[in-house]
């Protein structure tokens, strides 16, 4: 996986080249980047070029092979793993993964590996075991890379550890940290790294790509891109329509209809306590990837009620529901209450919070922010 291979982003990778070849390279680096925007290609295309231009460079070798780039990612028990997990039991998997999605995101990691519902995270045993490849000596002399992709999702103790060797790095190593959401970093990680920010990707190299990957027709490639917000991974889902897609919408339409009857049906309440009781049954990331939709669909609303309509791009599959019928009662008055009780309920759910609960909490607290007047 080389800086060819990555889509867009020009300005940035011609910016961690020239750090390279300048002799910049910072021991501690921290990619930030949304779902599907290519954090994660980027970190292993950089440590691929560090790996070819050092002094005494060790050739053509694929970085997802080469024993001076090592990986750290969230895992968690399976049938082949029954206690302690870490990344090293699921190398091939994750060798896997990347050659053929490396634009995925975590749900699609922990499909690949079959965990089920469970949740993974980094902890101490993945710390300990980061330390000693970190501690040995690289392979035809040179640089030592630990990529540790998702690193939101290392507990207090892995992090404390993994700190120290942030703090006081061996010579010619360097670690970088690949997270959607670094505000869920410990700070004192967080302010000893380089920060690389990345954008969302445009929509013509979105258009482009799938053109050119997967031989779409310009007419479609040109309206995924549009609906895409930046991101691969959510264009491919768009062109396949995944069925996690589907589900996402008709769990949406069913949630606001019941919403919306509570004010006149007491009923409803009840229909709202079911509906929280499914969705609740699915596994974490599956929930806070449909509150993401969810909050996307409000966001969505606000534009075409405040006629920004050349920024919608919603394209429903169930005719029955009526956007534009919809879209009037998002508006300023509740947008941001609804988006803050969305946002809160996706932190509490990450946080192992009972999504029975979270989710009906989240459902009465709708039937209230649908039906604010405007002001």
């Amino acid at each position: 996986m080389t800086f060819e291979d990555i889509i867009g982003q020009p300005f940035l990778k011609r910016h961690l080249k020239q750090n390279v070849n300048s002799g910049r390279i910072p021991h501690a680096q921290l990619y930030v980047g949304k779902r599907g925007v290519g954090a994660l290609p980027m970190a292993i295309a950089y440590a691929d070029y560090l790996m070819k231009n050092q002094e005494g460079g060790v050739g053509l070798m694929n970085p997802l092979t080469h024993p001076n780039i090592h990986f750290a990612y969230p895992v968690t028990t399976s049938d082949k793993v029954k206690s302690k997990p870490i990344s090293s039991n699921y190398l091939t998997e994750w060798r896997s993964f990347l050659e053929t999605n490396p634009y995925g995101s975590i749900n699609d990691w922990y499909e690949l590996v079959g965990v089920g519902n469970k949740q993974g995270n980094i902890g101490v045993e993945e710390a300990n075991d980061v330390i000693s490849k970190m501690s040995l000596k690289a392979f035809n002399g040179g640089y030592k890379v630990m990529i540790v992709w998702m690193a939101e999702k290392m507990n207090s103790v892995c992090a404390n550890k993994l700190l120290k060797l942030i703090e006081e790095p061996a010579d010619k190593t360097v670690i970088i940290l690949v997270t959607e959401n670094e505000e869920q970093l410990i700070n004192t990680i967080r302010s000893r790294c380089q920060v690389v920010q990345l954008n969302p990707l445009s929509e013509e190299s979105l258009k482009n790509t799938l053109i050119k990957t997967h031989e779409t027709e310009e007419g479609l490639a040109q309206n995924i891109a549009h609906q895409s917000e930046g991101s691969y991974s959510r264009a491919l889902h768009l062109l396949s329509q995944e069925p996690e897609d589907l589900q996402y919408e008709a769990w949406f339409i069913a949630w606001v209809r019941t919403a919306f009857q509570a004010k006149s049906n007491k009923q409803s309440i009840n229909n709202l306590m079911t509906w929280s009781d499914e969705i609740s049954k699915s596994g974490r990331e599956i929930q806070k990837q449909f509150l993401d939709y969810s909050l996307r669909f409000f966001r969505q609303a606000l534009l075409y009620n405040y006629n920004v309509r050349d920024l919608v791009f919603m394209n429903l599959n169930d005719k029955s529901f009526k956007f534009e019928n919809f879209a009037p009662f998002i508006d300023a008055s509740n947008i941001a209450g609804i988006s803050k009780e969305i946002e809160l309920a996706n932190y509490h759910i990450e946080r192992n919070a009972n999504p029975k609960i979270v989710l009906t909490d989240l459902s009465i607290k709708l039937t209230r922010l649908l039906h604010l007047k405007k002001a």
